[in-house]
């Protein structure tokens, strides 16, 4: 997929399809991840997959809408630690695995955090960690298909601040 393309037709998906994401697609995923830019290179993420059932309940638990963790194929938590632009860089690796994910049909929504201490403990967290954030991924629960239109269609039908709302040129 073109990478405009990718960027304007990405949506979160928040209703994912009753089907796994093959392995090598996981991979791709977590690969875009690890693969993102960080300041001086530090990389200060680790990404904690949520494989066992009671885990992703548990993470399901603290956030702000479980169903989106719950009817997930992939559950990701994107961990942080160190000094600097951590957060930053975690957004960075994040928005890599989204992207990555949709190039291969598969939806993705970040979620927030209701209970910071109970996903501390359903990550396990070490005392130095703090989470950045719980990535669902799956294939969309009904068919989106990014090509059907334009990047400048997507971007048209997209709920966003004109560019010159957001752009200053001084």
């Amino acid at each position: 997929m073109d990478t405009f393309l990718a960027v304007a037709s990405k949506r979160e998906v928040r209703r994912y399809a009753d089907r796994p994401i093959p392995e090598d697609v996981q991979r791709r995923i977590l690969e875009a991840g690890r693969v993102a830019g960080s300041s001086k290179n530090r990389q200060p993420w680790r990404f904690v997959v949520l494989a066992n059932r009671e885990t992703v309940e548990r993470a399901a638990e603290a956030v702000w809408a479980a169903d989106n963790v719950l009817g997930a194929a992939l559950v990701v938590g994107l961990i942080v630690r160190g000094k600097g632009p951590v957060s930053f860089d975690a957004g960075r690796a994040a928005q890599n695995m989204m992207l990555a994910a949709w190039n291969d049909g598969v939806g993705s929504c970040p979620n927030g955090i209701a209970d910071a201490a109970a996903m501390g403990e359903a990550l396990g967290l070490d005392e130095d960690d703090h989470f950045a954030v719980v990535l669902s991924f799956g294939y969309p629960a009904r068919d989106i298909d990014p090509e059907s239109r334009t990047p400048e269609e997507w971007i048209e039908r997209a709920d966003r601040k004109a560019l010159e709302e957001v752009v200053e040129r001084r």
